[in-house]
This record gives C-alpha cells, sequence and structure tokens, in this order.
C-alpha cells in the first residue's frame, strides 16, 4: 500500500522519469542477457538460445593463457595513473578557471582547455607519430638540437605508462573539470566573505573552505571511476599503440587482449571468449566498488554512494 501511496502522490514526477527508466532498461539492463555468452560456445546461425552451453570453459581462454596476469595488472596500472592524475588536473583547472575574474577570459580559456576532448583519437593519434616518431618526430628533433640522444619511443615499453597518462590527462582533464567548476559556482559566497573578514588569504580560502566543500564529489566521481578500473580506455590505448608488440608489456590492457582475441581468426570461439572477458571486468569491477564505497562509508558516511 506505502508504493501505491507514493505512486499517486507523486505520479507526475514518476512520469517524468518514466522515459529515462524505459532507455536505462532498454539500453543497460536489456544487454546484460548477452553474458550468458561467456558460458555457451556461441554460433552466429543457432543464436544466443540454441548455442552448446559449456560452463566456464570461456574464461579458461584467459585466465590459462600466459599474460592474463600481466594485462590485469596493466589495466589497474593505468587506470591508477589515470584517476589520479585525471582528478588531480581536472580539480586543478576548475579551481584555476574560478578564479578568473573577467567574464570573456574565463570562457574563453574554459573553451580552450575542453576542445581537446572533441579531437578525434585518430587525430591525436596522428599527432602523436607526429612528436614520438623515430628519427624525424618533434622531440627527437629537439633533443638533437641541443645535443642529447634521441630516444626510439615506439621501441621503448617503459616510458609509455607517463606518456599515456600525459595524453589522458591532456585529452581529459577539461571536460573533467566541467563537474567541478559546476560544483563551485554553488558554494555560497557567505563563507568567503567570513574568511576574508577573518583575514584569510586567497590560497587559504581555497585549502580551507574550497576543498572541504569539494570534497564529497571528489570522492563520488572517484569512485565511478573506480568501478571501472578493471576498463582499459581501449580509444585510447589501441589507437596509439596498435598492434605494436614492442609495447605490450607495458601497454596491453584486458580489452586490447580481448580484441585481438576476437580478430583471431583461428579462434571459432572468440565470440563467446571475448564476453567472457567482459564478464570477468564487470564482476570485478562491481566487487571494487562495493569494497571502496564500504570503505568511504566507514570514513566518510556521507559520501557514501549508497
Amino acid at each position: 500500500m506505502g508504493v501505491i501511496r507514493e505512486l499517486r502522490k507523486n505520479k507526475w514526477l514518476y512520469a517524468m522519469a518514466l522515459p529515462v527508466v524505459v532507455y536505462v532498461f532498454i539500453f543497460s539492463y536489456m544487454p546484460m542477457s548477452a553474458h550468458l555468452l561467456a558460458f555457451k560456445q556461441f554460433i552466429p546461425v543457432k543464436g544466443l538460445w540454441g548455442s552448446r552451453w559449456v560452463g566456464l570453459d570461456n574464461l579458461m581462454f584467459f585466465f590459462t593463457g600466459p599474460d592474463w596476469l600481466a594485462v590485469t595488472l596493466n589495466t589497474v596500472y593505468l587506470n591508477l595513473l589515470f584517476i589520479i592524475a585525471g582528478t588531480f588536473f581536472s580539480l586543478l583547472i576548475a579551481l584555476m578557471l574560478n578564479e578568473i575574474r573577467l567574464i570573456w577570459f574565463k570562457k574563453a580559456a574554459q573553451s580552450l582547455v575542453i576542445l581537446p576532448h572533441f579531437i578525434s583519437i585518430i587525430v591525436v593519434n596522428l599527432m602523436v607519430l607526429n612528436f614520438f616518431n623515430g628519427q624525424d618526430g618533434m622531440i627527437n628533433r629537439m633533443l638533437r638540437d641541443v645535443g642529447l640522444e634521441t630516444v626510439d619511443w615506439f621501441q621503448t615499453p617503459s616510458v609509455w605508462p607517463l606518456l599515456l597518462t600525459v595524453i589522458f590527462v591532456w585529452k581529459g582533464a577539461g571536460w573533467g573539470s566541467i563537474i567541478y567548476l559546476a560544483t563551485l559556482t554553488g558554494f555560497s559566497e557567505e563563507y568567503y566573505e567570513s574568511a576574508r573578514i577573518d583575514g584569510a588569504k586567497r590560497w587559504q580560502q581555497i585549502w580551507y573552505i574550497t576543498l572541504p566543500l569539494l570534497r564529497p564529489t571528489i570522492i563520488v566521481l572517484t569512485l565511478l571511476a573506480l568501478g571501472r578500473i578493471f576498463y582499459g580506455d581501449f580509444g585510447l590505448i589501441y589507437g596509439i599503440i596498435g598492434d605494436n608488440s614492442l609495447l605490450f608489456k607495458a601497454t596491453d590492457v584486458i580489452d586490447t587482449y580481448t580484441y585481438r582475441a576476437l580478430r583471431d581468426v583461428s579462434n571459432m570461439n572468440s565470440y563467446s571468449n571475448a564476453a567472457a572477458v567482459a564478464l570477468f571486468q564487470s564482476v570485478m569491477g562491481f566487487i571494487t566498488i562495493l569494497f571502496f564505497n564500504g570503505v568511504v562509508r566507514r570514513v566518510d558516511p556521507d559520501s557514501k554512494l549508497f
């Protein structure tokens, strides 16, 4: 009865939410049925329901392979670098933009820092090639000009976690700053007026007022990012690294590993194998977000997701 009473009381609010609920159900929940592929030997002509059930055999493709631990650790490591650097620079950009008082300059600066988000990964790939390509890349030409040794970037795996992080931050930090900037605009000016009366300098206002008020937003966005820590940024990594096996040691993630397996024409069960790895990623992401949400629940209950 309580549910019916709630629906009657707020029927127009639920009616407004109905299109979103239907959209999420169709595009987020219905596709979950495809996880059954992970437990079947999928044959396209037989379809999802007609294919033979094989249990956990498809997961063995990944876990019995020689590279599963390396690509899993690479995925987690690169994503941690992306999350830490992305959060720091997104927050820094938002704080810097918030300090600009000239409206036209603030809008121009915000447009410039957001612009890289809309650049195609193909264009980014060409830019990276021009910067780091062999002897003719811009970076190597600059190194030669100052009398330093050149680096064969595309044959040096150890430098790519840092380079990919820099590219990730350049491309996404400006876009990520939008939420922080929107949150900043909602803070009451009374906090800052009181601080100024007490003699607080601008950096002290940021440290003791702005950052504590931003903490719930930072935690929520970080938790959401941690939920996808087992998903590599496929577009960024494969778009730049491609099939360069010399760099797999430091850059191969679960998504690129699975994609190559999916293209293997000799593997008749490639669809089911890829689905099994996707299921592994989903389960691990679910466990990760439950774990970190539990930590946040103990440390700062007001900032937990659920």
